[in-house]
C-alpha cells in the first residue's frame, strides 16, 4: 500500500547544500514537514527559508553527540515525532592511499560512519517504541564496490552498510524501516573531478527521488542507477580473476581521474579544515 508523504515529519542531516538539499526541498514539496541540518546553522536557516511549505533549518554537526541529539529534540519539539530521518551527511578525499592526510581519513570515519551510527543510535529507539519510522542513510555504490583513489571513504560506506545489516536484524519486527541509498557518483561538489566509469552522472534529483520512493515503497538496499544493481550481484559471484578484470572495466580509478587536477582544492581544504559535512 503507497503512503503519502503528506504532514511526515522528516530531518535530514547535510541539509543545506547538495543531495541533502534537494531531499528536503522534494520532501517538502510533497507536503512533508521538514527540519534541515548543517554544519553551518546560518546556511540551513537559509536554505530553509528558500523551500516552500513548513521547513527550518537547524545547527547540525553530526561527528558531536550533544549536537546531533540536539537536533532531533528540536525538531520534535517543532514539528513533532520524527517519522524519517535521512543520514546523508558525508565528505570525501581523493587520490592515492598513501597520499592521504590522516586529518582526512579521520574526518572521513567521524562524518560519513561514526555520523551514520550515532543517528541511527540516537534516533531509532524512539521510533521503536512508537512502533513506527524509517532511517534512510545515503550510503554509496562504494558500499559494494572501491575504487581506487577511494580507499578510506569506501571503506567507511563498506562500514555503514555492514552497520545497517546488522541493526536491521535487531529491528526487525518493531516497525522501524533502515534504507541504504546507495548511487554512483553524483553531480556535487563532493564529488567534483572524479570520473563516473561505466555509470551516467547522477544529479541530486535522482538520489532525492530515490529516497521518496524508498519510503513509499520501502526496501532496504537501492542501487542508482537501477541497471548497475544486477551488474553488481553478478560480479560478485565470479571468481578473482574475472571479478578484477570486470571491476576494472567499470569502476573508475579515481587516482587517475583527479591527478594534476585542482578542481577539488578547494572542497579538500575545506574537509581538511572541518568546514564540511556535504
Amino acid at each position: 500500500m503507497k503512503r503519502t508523504h503528506t504532514g511526515r515529519v522528516v530531518a535530514v542531516t547535510g541539509g543545506a547544500a547538495g543531495i541533502g538539499l534537494e531531499i528536503a526541498r522534494q520532501f517538502a514539496v510533497a507536503g512533508a514537514r521538514v527540519c534541515l541540518g548543517d554544519l553551518s546553522g546560518a546556511a540551513a536557516r537559509e536554505a530553509a527559508a528558500g523551500l516552500p511549505g513548513t521547513v527550518h533549518g537547524c545547527e547540525l554537526d553530526v561527528t558531536d553527540e550533544r549536537s546531533f541529539h540536539d537536533f532531533l529534540a528540536v525538531t520534535e519539539a517543532i514539528l513533532g515525532p520524527i517519522d524519517v530521518l535521512v543520514n546523508n551527511a558525508g565528505v570525501m578525499w581523493v587520490g592515492p592511499f598513501d597520499t592521504e592526510p590522516d586529518t582526512a581519513t579521520t574526518r572521513m570515519l567521524a562524518v560519513n560512519l561514526h555520523g551514520v551510527i550515532r543517528g541511527v543510535r540516537l534516533a531509532a529507539p524512539p521510533m521503536r517504541t512508537r512502533g513506527r519510522g524509517h532511517i534512510i542513510t545515503i550510503a554509496s555504490l562504494a558500499s559494494k564496490v572501491s575504487p581506487a583513489g577511494e580507499a578510506t571513504y569506501a571503506a567507511t560506506k563498506h562500514g555503514v552498510l555492514g552497520y545497517l545489516t546488522a541493526v536491521r536484524e535487531e529491528l526487525h519486527g518493531s516497525g522501524v524501516r533502515l534504507t541504504a541509498i546507495m548511487p554512483g557518483v553524483v553531480d556535487t561538489e563532493l564529488a567534483a573531478g572524479t570520473a563516473t566509469g561505466a555509470a551516467e552522472l547522477l544529479r541530486p534529483s535522482d538520489v532525492a527521488a530515490a529516497v521518496l520512493d524508498a519510503v513509499t515503497r520501502p526496501r532496504f538496499e537501492v542501487i542508482l542507477p537501477a541497471r548497475l544493481g544486477p551488474v553488481v550481484s553478478l560480479v560478485g559471484i565470479l571468481p578473482q580473476r574475472l571479478r578484477d578484470i570486470a571491476l576494472r572495466r567499470t569502476v573508475p580509478n579515481q587516482v587517475a581521474a583527479v591527478a594534476g587536477s585542482s578542481r577539488r582544492a578547494a572542497y579538500e581544504k575545506r574537509l581538511l579544515r572541518g568546514d564540511t559535512e556535504s
